[in-house]
């Protein structure tokens, strides 16, 4: 007995097929674009973004700068800041901008601190209280972790579009299907049954 071989059916809606209908061409022609597009526009994405993180953080790590301050109250019998803050309390401080005013402003410091113990605290450039920056190894993590999950997205967004589109091209086959099994199912015009 002699053995057939399997027929491939990869790329199936490339090659000439008296079965093939234009919505599979469509449909091949969409789903080549969507995964260069996933590949192309995840990771052009992902670069862009990673990028644009980096050099945020690096601009704010230029223009914030340590500045030493004077805490006006003592830190005992305060709440704590937050859960995750290592049991830092809230306490008022001033210190001396760069353009040599007197600021005021709460910062977070240890419960046992006394008033008028010096602090140092961050400010950014136009001397207001911000939070200390990030080191460069560390906006480099951000960076990459931000540039990755813009890449996810973007991609994740191009394969639900093409999933969406491929949808919408099964429900029109579906209805062309419809219509041609009732052509098929009427000889010369007139209803059967």
């Amino acid at each position: 007995m002699a053995r057939t071989r399997p027929t491939t059916l990869r790329l199936w809606r490339w090659r000439r097929n008296p079965l093939r209908r234009r919505s599979d061409i469509v449909e091949a022609w969409m789903l080549l674009a969507a995964g260069i597009l996933v590949v192309v526009g995840g990771l052009l994405a992902g670069l862009v973004t990673q990028a644009g993180v980096e050099r945020d953080l690096d601009r704010q790590r230029s223009v914030r700068q340590a500045v030493t301050a004077l805490l006006v109250e003592d830190a005992t019998n305060k709440p704590p800041a937050g859960a995750a803050d290592d049991d830092r309390v809230w306490a008022t401080a001033h210190w001396t901008a760069l353009d040599g005013s007197t600021r005021t402003g709460q910062t977070k410091v240890r419960p046992d601190t006394p008033a008028g113990t010096r602090v140092t605290v961050w400010t950014d450039e136009h001397g207001h209280l911000t939070s200390k920056p990030v080191t460069h190894e560390e906006a480099q993590l951000q960076a990459a972790l931000a540039g990755t999950l813009a890449a996810v997205i973007t991609s994740g967004a191009v394969v639900g579009s093409a999933c969406a589109a491929r949808a919408c091209l099964d429900r029109r086959r579906m209805e062309q299907w419809d219509a041609d099994w009732a052509r098929a199912d009427t000889p010369r015009g007139g209803k059967t049954g």
